[in-house]
């Protein structure tokens, strides 16, 4: 006789007419997928844009979360607010962009007050900040962003700082 393992899942919750709630879709993460994917394509297709692939990487801020597994994370860094989006690419006078990426509407989330105000410490900063509504905005942020002039960076000018050396040579 073969025991059938249940599952771990919590039970959704019911609706007021008793029946379960449909699982939440996240439209946001699919649409920024759909980016990342679009960029790489540009790369490949030899886009300009697409030269933002290598640059570009995803901070992984939101998503449900044990409580203990929140409190890990935040002893390591985490912080609420932090862009989606970050591209480490100095142009047009900026050190870099980050992009808070909302889904296109229908589906759009309000900025939240810690988004909100990490686009304005990133700005403060100098880095390009910027709110992307759905999947076009975002592409045409990052069509506008690459064809800012590359920042001029004193490379042999800079004080070292400390650290194990990690360059090959």
């Amino acid at each position: 006789m073969s025991l059938r393992l249940q599952s771990a899942r919590r039970p959704r919750k019911l609706k007021a007419d008793g029946t379960p709630r449909a699982r939440p879709v996240d439209w946001e993460g699919q649409e920024q997928a759909v980016l990342i994917r679009w960029l790489l394509g540009e790369k490949m297709r030899g886009e300009p844009v697409g030269q933002l692939y290598d640059a570009i990487y995803h901070v992984p801020n939101g998503g449900q979360r044990s409580k203990s597994t929140g409190a890990a994370m935040k002893r390591q860094g985490v912080k609420s607010g932090v862009s989606d989006l970050v591209v480490m690419d100095a142009r047009g006078g900026w050190f870099g962009l980050y992009m808070e990426f909302k889904a296109s509407p229908p589906h759009t989330a309000p900025l939240a007050d810690s988004q909100h105000d990490w686009l304005a410490l990133a700005y403060e900063r100098g880095y390009c900040a910027v709110l992307a509504v759905g999947l076009e905005e975002a592409k045409r942020v990052l069509r506008r962003y690459v064809e800012l002039m590359p920042t001029y960076r004193h490379h042999d000018e800079r004080p070292a700082v400390g650290g194990t050396e990690w360059r090959k040579g």
